[in-house]
C-alpha cells in the first residue's frame, strides 16, 4: 500500500509538471519581482496578441524558425517536408519559397546582415550560411559554407532555434532537449581566422528547470536580451545577458487575448517596434504587440 501510495504521489507530480503551471508560476512570479527592478525589458506582460492563429496560405506543414530581416523588413522560416524558406510579411501572408538542396532537415534560420542567413539543419547537426537574394527560388547548400558540431544527443532532439548577436558577432543556437540548453558560438567573424569558441548560456535561479524543452530563441538587439520559447510549456520567456527571468508571455487560452492556446510554438522573432512575431506547427502565424 505504501509503494501503491507513492507511485501515485509521484504520477501526480508527474501530471502536475509536464501541464507547465510550475513552470508558469515559478516565470510569473520571478517576471514580477524582476520587471520592478529592470527598465531595460520589454515587458512581455504588457503584450496582446493582434494577429491569432492565422494560417498561412501556401504553406501545408512543418513550418519551423523565424528570423526578421531589417533589410527587406520581412520574416523567414523554414519547412523540412519539404525542405524550403520561406519568407513571409509581417502580417503573416506569404510571399515566396526557396527549395533547399542538400539539407534533410532545417528547423532553425537567422539573419545576419545584408542577404546573409544562417541556417540549423538539425539531421546532419550542421550550420549552413546562405545568401539569400531577391526572386531567389532554389538554393543548393551543398559546398557551401558550413559549421559542423556533432553535439546534439540525438536524431530529432538537436539544433531547434537560431539568433544572430550583431553586436558581438556571436550565434546563439538552442538545443531542442536532452539536454534542453543555449549553446554560444563565439569567433564567427568574417576574415577573423579560426578561434571558434563554444560555451553554454545558463539561465539563472533554476529557470532552466522549468522549460522542458527549447524550440526557439531570438536575441532582441537593442535591449541585448534573449527571447527562450518551449512549445511543451508553451511560454516565452524574456531573460537578461546575465539570464535572469525579466518577464513571461504564457501561450495559453486566456492569456494575453488569446482565444485558444498556441500549439506547437516552433519559431520566435522580435520586430523594429518590439512586435513579438510567433509560428506554430503546422502552419500558423501570430503577432503580439505592446498596447
Amino acid at each position: 500500500m505504501c509503494w501503491a501510495i507513492v507511485v501515485a504521489a509521484l504520477a501526480m507530480l508527474a501530471v502536475l509538471w509536464i501541464s507547465a503551471v510550475p513552470a508558469l508560476v515559478y516565470f510569473e512570479a520571478v517576471g514580477a519581482f524582476s520587471s520592478t527592478h529592470s527598465a531595460n525589458s520589454l515587458g512581455l506582460d504588457r503584450y496582446r496578441v493582434t494577429i491569432e492563429r492565422q494560417p498561412i496560405g501556401g504553406i501545408g506543414d512543418n513550418l519551423s524558425g523565424l528570423s526578421y530581416s531589417n533589410k527587406t523588413g520581412t520574416l523567414f522560416a523554414v519547412t523540412n517536408r519539404p525542405p524550403q524558406v520561406v519568407e513571409l510579411s509581417t502580417d503573416g501572408h506569404l510571399l515566396r519559397t526557396i527549395a533547399l538542396e542538400g539539407v534533410t532537415d532545417p528547423e532553425g534560420i537567422t539573419h545576419v546582415a545584408g542577404d546573409r542567413f544562417i541556417i540549423a539543419d538539425e539531421g546532419s547537426q550542421s550550420l549552413h550560411w546562405v545568401t539569400i537574394r531577391p526572386n531567389l527560388s532554389r538554393l543548393s547548400l551543398d559546398g557551401g559554407e558550413r559549421l559542423k558540431l556533432n553535439i546534439g544527443a540525438m536524431h530529432n532532439m538537436g539544433f531547434e532555434g537560431l539568433s544572430w548577436d550583431a553586436s558581438h558577432q556571436r550565434l546563439y543556437v538552442t538545443q531542442e532537449m536532452f539536454p534542453a540548453r543555449v549553446i554560444v558560438i563565439n569567433g564567427l567573424e568574417a576574415d577573423a581566422g579560426l578561434r571558434l569558441e563554444i560555451d553554454e548560456w545558463r539561465p539563472k535561479n533554476w529557470a532552466d528547470a522549468f522549460l522542458m524543452d527549447l524550440s526557439s530563441v531570438s536575441l532582441h538587439e537593442p535591449t541585448g536580451n534573449l527571447l527562450l520559447l518551449s512549445h511543451m510549456a508553451s511560454m516565452l520567456v524574456e531573460h537578461d545577458s546575465e539570464g535572469s527571468v525579466l518577464s513571461t508571455l504564457p501561450l495559453w487560452r486566456g492569456w494575453h487575448g488569446l482565444e485558444r492556446s498556441v500549439g506547437q510554438a516552433e519559431g520566435v522573432a522580435v520586430g523594429p517596434q518590439g512586435e513579438i512575431f510567433i509560428v506554430s506547427e503546422p502552419n500558423l502565424f501570430y503577432r503580439f504587440e505592446r498596447l
